[in-house]
């Protein structure tokens, strides 16, 4: 399992954010990534409680139903005032009956904060799992996170999710109001890419 043997990947997921920062880690390399979605593969329902079980059960399911190498990611905020919540279940706070709703995610995590009594700064780090998984039932884990602290009110507009309200550790910008190739360079999700790199697209 030393190469990825295919110029095709399977991303286990349905979000275009991560399809698009993936899509972009993978192109120097000649891979073209497609998603679950694009397939018509259903999202499997995520039962484990941490996050390299989460991302095993995408993996697995997306390289099962295409049979490709399928790359899944499993990521969330890890928030020291709130025991890190929200973890695994990140996604979960914004849900909303109409979609995922991440401005009323970030406000609830503030006013989760507000009543620890807790006092800024409010560190926390993004946590990124990504699962290589095989049509034969191979994987490997790689995990990448990136500390800071959430600041309020959002700021910027370019990232997604909680980009706005996270302060990466030693920067003025929050992921939301940074350029997009800063953020992809030093971002959890960019972390543990690289060591999937060093492991199957080395050489």
């Amino acid at each position: 399992m030393a190469n990825l043997a295919s110029d095709k990947l399977v991303l286990a997921s349905h979000n275009a954010g991560k399809l698009r920062e993936i899509a972009k880690l993978l192109e120097p390399f000649g891979i073209e990534v497609i998603s679950a979605g694009d397939l018509g593969l259903a999202e499997p329902k995520e039962t484990e409680t941490t996050f390299a079980g989460n991302a095993r059960i995408k993996a697995h399911a997306a390289a099962t139903g295409s049979g490709l190498p399928a790359l899944s990611d499993d990521s969330g905020l890890e928030v020291d005032a709130l025991d890190g919540a929200p973890g695994v279940y990140t996604a979960d706070w914004a849900e909303t009956p109409h979609g995922r709703d991440f401005s009323m995610a970030m406000a609830k995590v503030q006013n989760a904060i507000v009543a620890t009594g807790a006092h800024a700064p409010f560190t926390a780090r993004f946590v990124c799992t990504l699962c290589l998984a095989f049509p034969d039932g191979q994987d490997e884990v790689f995990r990448g996170e990136v500390e800071g602290e959430l600041v309020w009110p959002p700021r910027g507009d370019k990232g997604f999710g909680f980009d706005p309200v996270f302060l990466p550790a030693g920067e003025k910008q929050t992921f939301g109001e940074m350029d997009p190739d800063r953020k992809h360079g030093m971002s959890h999700r960019a972390q543990a890419f690289r060591l999937l790199v060093s492991r199957f697209l080395d050489g």
